[in-house]
């Protein structure tokens, strides 16, 4: 049975993103296959602590890793994230092997899933990034706006999240996509609730959406939003608020799991070059993106298989436990093959 990792949990209090590079060498490139493999009992022994905290951690793997860890086969859409330039606007593109996406209603628990990760990692990678993440008030980012509000829910975070048939080989396996984003606070501030409404895309109090009427197309959620032929394709998003008041920095963690990263791609390359081109998110003249990377989420079944001494080999249960996911947006048949979704043409 086939048993996807926790990518659809619930949205906690807390959340540490980790992000490292596995250092050269077979030997260390060994350890982190026989990490994966006793992954899951480590998290099992950290959540024993406080059972209702619901932590939960998922581990996602770059595309050279993948090469170095497993071989083939590799995931079908498996690869480097590609930064995308428009004026001065930068989606940039930065190193990462593993990450960590750790969750709890408890920061404590969160960290201590962190602590635990490292020590057993040891010296086979160093740590390229770390962000812990918070709650802030009802699910609002520093910019005052709640984020998340248009989430997939029940069957359709399945739907939307959870590899299908589109790759037999790595059902239940899912793309994430991560940036880390600065925001300049004193400017955001200083500009009045209704243009920062604009921007956005919704009243900033009530977080209802603006009207088309007065909502610009350049409207952050307008430009997020990915149709073709009158459907949508929907990314789960928990993107968490992170700062540190002493030297002024404060921030968004984006995280969106998908079962294609067209879909990811597609968003962000609408914010940085427009849609048209030249009609880009207003928000980032305001917010600048720091990282960018892509990993693949293979799943649990798949991590507990693996072998530290050899590349594991992908797993493949013809009596999956997981629902049959409708054809989606990877599916070999072309579908999603609008613009850049193709991964042909990109905007330097």
């Amino acid at each position: 049975m086939v048993v996807a990792q926790p990518v659809s949990a619930p949205l906690t209090r807390a959340a540490i993103f980790l992000v490292v590079t596995i250092n050269p060498g077979s030997d260390n490139q060994a350890a982190v296959r026989s990490f994966c493999a006793d992954l899951p009992g480590l998290i099992r022994a950290v959540e024993f602590r406080d059972l209702e905290a619901g932590l939960s951690c998922v581990i996602g793997i770059g595309s050279d890793a993948w090469d170095k860890l497993f071989g083939h086969p590799r995931p079908a859409e498996l690869h480097q994230f590609r930064e995308v330039r428009a004026g001065p606007r930068h989606a940039v593109s930065t190193p990462g092997d593993l990450m960590f996406h750790i969750r709890a209603k408890r920061m404590d628990l969160c960290f201590e899933m962190a602590t635990q990760i490292r020590a057993r990692l040891g010296d086979a990678v160093s740590t390229v990034d770390e962000v812990h993440g918070f709650r802030y008030f009802d699910d609002r980012d520093l910019l005052g706006f709640v984020d998340g509000t248009e989430n997939p829910r029940g069957q359709a975070v399945i739907d939307a999240a959870i590899i299908g048939e589109e790759d037999a080989a790595f059902v239940g396996g899912s793309y994430v996509i991560v940036q880390k984003y600065l925001h300049d606070l004193d400017a955001w501030n200083a500009l009045p609730t209704e243009a920062q409404e604009r921007i956005i895309g919704r009243a900033k109090l009530s977080d209802v959406e603006l009207d088309d009427s007065i909502k610009p197309t350049s409207a952050h959620n307008a430009l997020t939003t990915i149709t073709e032929n009158g459907k949508e394709f929907q990314i789960v998003r928990d993107n968490m608020p992170f700062g540190r008041v002493g030297i002024g920095e404060f921030g968004t963690y984006f995280i969106g799991y998908c079962r294609t990263p067209r879909v990811t791609e597609q968003m962000i390359e609408n914010m940085f070059v427009g849609r048209p081109p030249g009609n880009y998110d207003r928000l980032l003249d305001f917010s600048r993106a720091v990282t960018g990377t892509l990993f693949f989420v293979p799943s649990a079944t798949f991590l507990e298989s693996v072998n530290g001494d050899a590349p594991a080999a992908a797993i493949r249960d013809p009596e999956s436990s997981l629902e049959p996911a409708p054809p989606g947006p990877g599916a070999p048949d072309g579908s999603l093959a609008v613009g850049s979704l193709k991964g042909e043409k990109r905007y330097e």
